[in-house]
């Protein structure tokens, strides 16, 4: 946790010089930090940090600040080391080295801006960088080429402010991986702020404590800072509401009035606005579904982490988002994850988009976390082994000399075969993917519930058990003269309900 507390000394520094970064390398590296940091295994976060050492070798001649490069450095050798302990830990050195490059960004291309408005690309990135509607980067465009700083300055730090917010908000006084995370997120974006106004209530050193308070599992203290935390929170966002007043532009401004609206129009970042940052957290959350389909958990915990990092600042402020949050969390650390489970994210995701989530869809997410993993594992194969008393009870008590008594108990069978192949199925499933055995973790891809494939055997074996149930009722009520005639009926005699009629 050391690291948090070189955080506003780091934010703190100006790179001093406006050369100019090589952006490539600076998205190739901002790429692999994320690709990392929702890496599922270690393999394959030690490679996208490979890939990000080489796009730093790339991009650190181009950073003038060299105080700050060491530091990335060391946050990058860091998070390197975490790979040995847990991936909270490696995700949290991620999060801080984003919040390193988001700050080198920011005061290089301040100080660029001073000199010359024409940064076009710069200001595309740190749009895209601190999440800006396709407006408010217009919005920032205009701001740069008519020279006013100031405001270019405050819509950048109101967006961080409101992503430090949104993720105090989302923090819960517990000790999980969630609560870590969110921490580490926060202080991340505290880097962005250190000039603004408001920030005395807000300093890293809060972080710090609280992150310590964590890991010793320190709950009323840890309440207690995040109580403080989120007024600091409050108080930043609420200092960083009203813009700065506009000021004489530092240059002259271009003498056609075209050339202020083409670089608005140029900067206005085609990808990264709100909707698209949506549209991947939900095309996210369809991989993970389909890897759950397809008896793959693995896989749909990776699309899991994708999901919630894509997730939109807009919808990091919703009431809601803190639920979400925790059962995605919850999702991402079950073992034998169902289909059904990763749809309720999804309807309690557009419950955030659309501002209420509905009671049905909340009980659902919830039940979700509650009743899954091993839980219901351990429950569905205790009614398949249940499920095998009623047939042999009924098998003792008539036996099978009576065609009548065979066609039920063949239908009471085909309607409990779902429960018993959801059962043992579920079960082994479960047990591969907690064992790490890719064959057991397939079984959860024959159960009858994993997808729509199962509605039609389903409705077979239904329509074969109701077929079988009446012929055999209707030859029992024939056989007693319930129906018509009865039928092997002796005089002086009668028939049991076992006996097969002559």
């Amino acid at each position: 946790m050391k690291f948090f507390a070189r955080v506003a000394l780091v934010a703190a520094l100006a790179l001093g010089a406006a050369g100019a970064q090589d952006l490539g390398a600076y998205r190739t590296l901002a790429r692999s930090l994320d690709a990392a940091a929702a890496a599922g295994s270690g393999e394959q976060a030690l490679m996208e940090l490979d890939q990000a050492e080489a796009a730093y070798a790339q991009l650190a001649p181009t950073v003038e600040n060299r105080q700050l490069l060491g530091e990335l450095r060391s946050t990058l050798d860091r998070a390197r080391g975490a790979l040995a302990r847990t991936p909270a830990e490696v995700q949290a050195q991620v999060l801080l080295a984003r919040g390193l490059l988001r700050r080198a960004l920011y005061d290089q291309t301040l100080e660029a801006l001073a000199q010359h408005p024409d940064h076009r690309a710069q200001l595309r990135l740190l749009a895209r960088e601190f999440g800006l509607s396709a407006d408010e980067a217009q919005a920032l465009a205009q701001d740069a080429a008519a020279g006013q700083l100031e405001r270019v300055a405050w819509r950048l730090q109101r967006s961080a402010a409101r992503q430090v917010n949104a993720a105090l908000q989302a923090a819960r006084p517990q000790r999980n991986a969630a609560a870590y995370l969110n921490l580490a997120r926060g202080a991340s974006w505290l880097t962005a702020l250190q000039n603004a106004g408001g920030t005395q209530t807000l300093r890293a050193e809060q972080f710090t404590a609280a992150l310590k308070q964590l890991t010793a599992g320190d709950v009323p203290a840890l309440t207690a800072s995040l109580t403080g935390l989120r007024q600091g929170a409050g108080a930043l966002v609420r200092s960083l509401a009203t813009p700065p007043q506009l000021a004489a532009p530092a240059k002259p401004m271009p003498a056609s009035s075209e050339v202020p609206a083409v670089a608005a129009a140029e900067v206005a970042p085609p990808a990264p606005a709100q909707q698209e940052s949506l549209d991947a957290t939900y095309a996210a959350l369809a991989r993970a579904l389909t890897a759950a389909g397809h008896g793959d958990p693995e896989t749909a915990r990776q699309a899991l982490s994708r999901a919630l990092l894509a997730v939109p600042p807009s919808l990091r402020e919703a009431a809601g988002y803190a639920a979400f949050v925790q059962n995605l969390t919850a999702a991402q650390e079950r073992r034998g994850l169902r289909p059904e489970e990763v749809q309720a994210l999804m309807a309690e995701l557009g419950g955030l988009e659309s501002g209420t989530v509905p009671t049905v869809d909340a009980l659902s997410a919830s039940t979700s976390r509650t009743f899954s993993g091993g839980l219901r594992a351990t429950v569905f194969l205790g009614l398949a082994l249940l499920a095998l008393v009623p047939l042999y009870l009924l098998h003792l008590a008539f036996g099978s000399r009576n065609p009548a008594w065979r066609a039920i108990t063949a239908a009471l069978a085909l309607l409990l075969l779902p429960l018993f192949v959801e059962g043992v199925f579920g079960f082994l499933g479960w047990l591969g993917d907690l064992s790490g055995v890719p064959l057991l973790r397939a079984a959860l891809s024959l159960t009858l519930e994993q997808g729509a494939y199962g509605l039609p055997l389903r409705v077979l074996l239904m329509t074969l058990a109701v077929a079988l149930a009446s012929w055999g009722f209707w030859s029992l009520c024939v056989q007693f003269g319930l129906l018509g005639r009865p039928q092997g009926r002796r005089s002086g005699s009668s028939l049991e309900w076992d006996e097969e009629p002559i």
